[in-house]
């Protein structure tokens, strides 16, 4: 990748940033509100915590059957992706409190969802932030070869497949962050350099990802194994459990807001240049979906605003479903592209159909 080679136009006539942010601006002072989390967000990081971590204190706690124990592993699972989308990722945007050690120790759940700060800020918030839905640059668009997002990825046979296997990979993200991604990432984002802000020393980053991994562990598969009287396997099949579920939504929900037919993934020109500004081109890049339904709403952690997170990253949340009107309706007024899904449904089905218009083999263009 080369991330550094890729400049967008600073070109906005229109004026279409400076005016929507002056008009979100004026919202949070016409209302005396923090940009930041409020209550809400606290009482909604209590119900994640509990829902990720009670049922594994009662498992290794009550003498329950195994059938009640794979009930709860799965109640972990949803537990795991509403900390993530609701808490992690608002403390590592910054977003979370507008105390500093708030946000790092919010952060810092990524620990326990077996990822790692460092490398997490690198590619969400540096790599696909800035570089949404460009091919080579935003690593969302990556999955090796076996999955294909992107017309500019290469086509492979097995591809015309791809929108029936791709649901059964999607509940490997976080297992693989587990195993190998944070590895591989780690490796990678160092020898580039890359950082959110100061980089870390190699020293100091591997060795908190050995020291994180280690604690992992220890928590999810050495604790039970020695408290729990049931065959190592089977706590192996729990945690694994546990991991497909979070997976399963997590890639879901992330999928539907980038890799579906209405968002765009351009290219830049042979000097690298974008045809929009920054904010412009987020809003070709990116779709709402269900922002209607407050059970979507409340749960994804605003995952499905992100036309309002990808322009306001640093804002929480919480907020977005009150600003989605002043940025749809700028949005408008610029004559600029707001892609929404009412349901959903709607954008699951748009995002499979996208898979399989990818996995079709491509016309040889003469």
């Amino acid at each position: 990748m080369k991330e550094h080679t890729i400049r967008f136009s600073r070109v906005d006539s229109a004026k279409f940033f400076r005016t929507l942010n002056k008009r979100v601006n004026t919202y949070f002072k016409d209302n005396d509100l923090s940009r930041t989390g409020n209550w809400k967000l606290h009482l909604k990081t209590i119900v994640m915590f509990s829902l990720f971590l009670t049922p594994y204190f009662l498992i290794l706690t009550l003498d329950i059957s195994q059938w009640w124990m794979l009930l709860l592993t799965i109640v972990m699972g949803v537990g795991m992706a509403g900390v993530g989308m609701n808490v992690m990722h608002d403390g590592n945007h910054g977003s979370y409190s507008s105390k500093k050690w708030v946000n790092k120790i919010m952060g810092g759940s990524m620990y326990i969802l077996a990822g790692n700060v460092y490398n997490w800020q690198v590619q969400h918030n540096v790599l696909h932030h800035t570089y949404t839905n460009i091919h080579g640059h935003d690593e969302d668009l990556e999955a090796g070869r076996i999955i294909r997002f992107s017309e500019h990825s290469k086509w492979r046979k097995f591809h015309k497949f791809q929108h029936y296997y791709s649901v059964f990979l999607y509940g490997l993200l976080t297992f693989n962050w587990v195993l190998t991604t944070d590895f591989k990432q780690t490796r990678r984002y160092l020898k580039k350099k890359l950082a959110y802000g100061k980089l870390p020393s190699p020293l100091k980053q591997w060795s908190t990802l050995a020291v994180t991994k280690a604690l992992y562990i220890a928590i999810w598969i050495i604790i039970p194994m020695l408290i729990l009287s049931i065959a190592w396997w089977k706590i192996l099949l729990g945690f694994f459990i546990m991991h497909y579920t979070a997976g399963i939504i997590l890639s879901i929900i992330f999928q539907l807001a980038h890799v579906v037919k209405e968002t765009e993934m351009p290219l830049p020109d042979e000097k690298g240049s974008m045809k929009n500004t920054w904010a412009i081109h987020q809003l070709f890049t990116t779709v709402n979906f269900s922002t209607k339904n407050r059970i979507v709403n409340w749960f994804t952690g605003g995952l499905n605003h992100q036309v309002e997170h990808h322009i306001f990253p640093n804002i929480s949340h919480i907020h977005y479903h009150k600003i989605s009107k002043i940025v749809r309706e700028t949005a408008q007024e610029f004559n600029l592209p707001y892609n929404e899904y009412k349901t959903t449904r709607s954008a699951i089905i748009a995002h499979f159909q996208h898979l399989k218009e990818m996995g079709s083999k491509p016309a040889i263009s003469l």
